[in-house]
């Protein structure tokens, strides 16, 4: 007999090659739950290779057990380190683990490497991140268009720094009629994210625009910026907020809450504030146009009095008025021969409807010497209508008489 794979059994167990069964655990491993994973643990047996690829394993000590995971880091994910892992350093790896079947063993391939403290402070803000999106706080929906020319720019951020230095250089070089009110914090070590929401709460309805921002720094130096009490106080403030964290290639949660971003303190305070040469380049443009079409428009204005001064010259003026009269004498006559020309046509018509009624009229046979005959109030149309005794009245064109039927003689009996 034969197993399910085409080989012999043994004993009735089928008998399997080793790619097969490499197949087999590669299949099991395919597990989501076991893809794109943190894994904390301490380095051992590390060994930085001249390819470029560290190879090292991740151990873990459970009171008299242990357990090791054999780790892989490419060339590609180990240049972006930004720390050289040592034997016995205690860090957050994150990756998926794959087979290696030639060997026929599983490792953890890793493609972001953190030391432990720091990793859990990367853990916390991807974990705030997804709640504050999950609340609206980052929706593009929310940001708002910053005021043209502001007279008051609130900055937070520290009083020593070289970002409160940068922000007022700009500002006087650019737009110095702007007032520059400063709501002074601590912007790194402990409770200073605390600090940092005091301060946009103060200035914040008291200016056109604030700047949130600091000079850069490692990550826990920018760490408070994360902080959600920072992000929401960024999120609920009525003036519009730019946020300038670190440096260009930084990031803070607060960034993704304002309504703009900026990549240093110096370029914040450029983007709150137009520059002056600008607007006095605009307004010399500006004025330019509007001397020129003004004087369009003078000139126009001319010409055009100039057309109705020579209208009104009294000859131009009285030749001109002989000419309407002579129009308006025209129209009178035509008025006047179209109204005699309708009363004409009217009275026609007329004559014409009175001619009709008088034929239709039944008393006008009466002035030809005929008469009508009634009886009980109604007209005898017929010799059969009648009988001999009934009175009748006969009604002529100046009068009427009664008169008693005697006889009655139809045509037939003629």
């Amino acid at each position: 007999m034969r197993g399910p794979s085409g080989s012999p059994d043994l004993f009735g167990t089928p008998i399997l090659g080793v790619s097969e069964v490499s197949g087999l655990i590669c299949d099991l491993l395919d597990d989501m739950r076991l893809h794109q994973i943190w894994v904390r643990g301490e380095v051992t047996n590390y060994k930085d290779h001249a390819s470029g690829h560290r190879y090292f394993s991740l151990s873990e000590q459970n009171g008299r057990s242990s357990a090791l995971i054999n780790c892989v880091m490419w060339r590609t994910y180990a240049s972006g380190l930004e720390f050289t892992p040592k034997n016995g350093m205690d860090v957050l790896a994150w990756g998926t683990v794959e087979v290696y079947e030639p060997h026929g063993r599983y490792q953890l391939i890793v493609r972001e490497m953190l030391p432990a403290g720091r990793g859990e402070r990367h853990l916390m803000v991807e974990r705030w991140k997804r709640e504050l999106d999950a609340e609206g706080l980052f929706s593009p929906e929310r940001r708002r268009p910053l005021p043209a020319f502001p007279h008051q720019v609130g900055v937070v951020t520290s009083p020593t720094g070289a970002a409160l230095k940068d922000i007022l250089s700009v500002i006087s070089r650019r737009y110095p009629a702007a007032e520059v009110v400063l709501s002074p914090t601590a912007v790194q070590g402990e409770g200073a994210h605390t600090e940092i929401t005091e301060a946009i709460q103060r200035v914040d309805g008291l200016v056109d625009v604030i700047i949130v921002g600091r000079g850069g720094g490692s990550f826990e130096d920018l760490f408070p910026f994360n902080h959600p009490d920072v992000v929401r106080a960024v999120a609920r403030c009525r003036t519009p907020v730019i946020s300038a964290v670190g440096h260009e290639v930084d990031t803070a949660l607060c960034d993704f809450a304002a309504d703009l971003r900026a990549p240093t303190p110096s370029a914040a305070a450029e983007r709150a504030v137009p520059d002056r040469r600008e607007v006095l380049r605009d307004l010399a443009g500006y004025e330019e146009r509007m001397g020129a079409l003004l004087s369009h428009r003078i000139d126009a204005a001319g010409r055009e009095v100039e057309d109705l001064r020579a209208r009104m010259h009294p000859r131009r003026l009285t030749r001109r008025i002989h000419e309407r009269m002579q129009r308006l004498a025209e129209h009178e006559e035509l008025l006047r021969r179209a109204a005699l020309s309708r009363v004409q046509r009217e009275r026609s018509a007329l004559a014409e409807v009175r001619a009709s009624l008088a034929g239709k009229n039944p008393l006008a046979i009466l002035k030809r010497g005929y008469c009508i005959a009634e009886s009980g109030g109604r007209i005898v149309k017929s010799a059969g209508d009648l009988s001999p005794g009934e009175h009748v009245v006969l009604r002529m064109k100046d009068g009427r008489c009664r008169a008693v039927v005697e006889d009655i003689t139809h045509d037939k009996d003629v």
